[in-house]
């Protein structure tokens, strides 16, 4: 039978856990803090880079790869970026191993040392602005507007699959522009288009807005974020969308002639997403049975499941079986027919329950005799019977309900759990039973670090359709002109 699940209210972090083994999603690996994603995991992420790989190119956006490597030198150029990821590098110091004397063992080859340490790369601005210094000349070569999808690697001490890893996989977009304004729109208009995924691929409702100063990615001026709700209450960065101005320019000389003549430095953003966006698709939909899955995301839409007792049965259960799995092909729905024998019907159910398959389809002899299907949704666990005759457009019908269903129930969740507070008190008391707190922020640093320090929660963005409102800082006393979403977060 399919693995048992630890309900959320006993144990949220088994609960995610035992969805992600028990879905078959992704295992630890022999590598501390990095993990194997397995193919039906790696399908969900193959049908994200799809998605998002068709967004980018409809804005104008090309694939490239560079290199995983990065000499040290290239950090020490941008003073904020190399503070903010120097904790969390990997350092390659040699190139050769050798046998050891001893026993059969291998142990580095003291002799083969770098002449120059080698960063497994945590981000790429640094590489990728080397590079652009040799492509970029004139206002002709502008914009740039390039994306890598790539693995990355930032050295975590406290790991978990998806959400953090050592290692882990993502897309990167590095653009480069002829003006501040061309660059800022460049940013607003990726954290849109993250927004616009989230919301009709991953059936999530998030909130964009602005990270403050102490939040932002290393080396930017601005950093946008999408903000997702999960249903523990704690808050999940989904993407982010970086400002850099000329920062990296700067460092690494990358200049244009304009169309007077002038020499200027480019300006430049970066933004990506990662495979934590799995994580997120787990915590927003899943429940006590196991992962539920988005029609638009799901590696399959549709299992059909035949019972039988006798080898006759089984051949007329099957010729309808393939002949109902060509109708729904042909309407775009992806389906897997499970005829094995291996395993019994019961097996089966609990096992694509347990995956989040969004349709599950059921046939036996007496469906023949009667030209029916049975048909059951994984969203509301909902059971019918319908006629065989029609049931394409009916599963593209509920697929679509099933769609909009997971992203309604997820938006009344987080409307559900955001508050609006005006007291200390109140603060620390919502902060700790989790969900969004919209509260007033006296906009200083230390201000900030404070709150974090003495309540676990950060400032999770200023949303970028917040209303100018007076008010008093909880913690500090002083004018507030808005509020901030507060929330603690993975």
């Amino acid at each position: 039978m399919a693995k048992k699940i630890t309900p959320r209210n006993k144990d949220y972090s088994q609960w995610y856990n035992d969805i992600v083994q028990g879905a078959d999603l992704a295992e630890s690996s022999g590598v501390r803090g990095c993990m194997v994603i397995k193919p039906y995991g790696y399908a969900i992420w193959e049908k994200m880079q799809a998605e998002l790989d068709k967004m980018f190119k409809q804005t104008g956006h090309v694939n490239a790869y560079f290199p995983l490597f990065i000499p040290k030198s290239y950090f020490s150029k941008e003073a904020a970026h190399v503070d903010g990821f120097a904790k969390e590098c990997a350092v390659i110091t040699h190139y050769r191993l050798k046998n050891c004397e001893k026993d059969n063992s291998v142990v580095v080859d003291e002799t083969a040392k770098l002449d120059e340490e080698l960063i497994v790369r945590p981000t790429s601005e640094t590489i990728i602005w080397d590079t652009y210094r040799k492509w970029i000349q004139s206002y002709r070569d502008l914009p740039l507007l390039i994306n890598q999808w790539a693995n990355v690697v930032r050295w975590e001490m406290r790991t978990r699959l998806f959400l953090r890893t050592a290692e882990f996989l993502w897309q990167e977009g590095h653009t480069a522009h002829a003006t501040k304004v061309e660059a800022l729109e460049e940013t607003e208009k990726m954290i849109k288009v993250y927004s616009k995924f989230a919301q009709d691929f991953m059936a999530m409702p998030v909130i964009m807005g602005i990270k403050t100063a102490s939040e932002r990615f290393a080396g930017a001026e601005e950093t946008y974020t999408i903000e997702a709700l999960m249903q523990d209450g704690k808050s999940l960065q989904a993407g982010t969308s970086h400002f850099l101005a000329q920062n990296f320019a700067k460092a690494f000389d990358v200049k244009f002639t304009t169309k007077e003549g002038k020499q200027e430095h480019v300006w430049s953003t970066s933004w990506g997403v990662s495979t934590r966006l799995i994580g997120a698709l787990i915590m927003t939909h899943s429940d006590d049975r196991g992962l539920v899955l988005p029609p638009n995301l799901a590696p399959f839409q549709v299992v059909i499941v035949p019972i039988y007792k006798t080898d006759e049965e089984f051949n007329k259960i099957n010729q309808v079986a393939n002949e109902v799995k060509l109708r729904l092909e042909k309407n775009g729905v992806s389906v897997k027919y499970d005829n094995r024998d291996t395993y019994k019907p019961g097996w089966k159910f609990a096992e694509y329950e347990l995956k989040g398959v969004p349709i599950r389809l059921v046939l036996g002899s007496r469906d023949i005799e009667n030209s029916t299907i049975e048909l059951a949704r994984r969203d509301n666990l909902e059971k019918r019977t319908y006629n065989i005759s029609n049931i394409d457009n009916k599963v593209n019908d509920i697929l679509e309900d099933i769609q909009k269903n997971l992203f309604n129930n997820a938006q009344k969740f987080r409307e559900d759990n955001t508050f609006h507070v005006d007291s200390k008190e109140e603060f620390i008391d919502r902060i700790d039973k989790g969900g969004f707190v919209y509260a007033h922020w006296d906009g200083k640093s230390e201000t900030e670090e404070l709150i974090k320090e003495k309540t676990k929660a950060t400032i999770r963005c200023i949303p970028l359709n917040s209303i100018k409102e007076q008010g008093i800082c909880l913690f500090s006393g002083n004018k507030s002109e808005k509020r901030v979403i507060f929330a603690k977060a993975y």
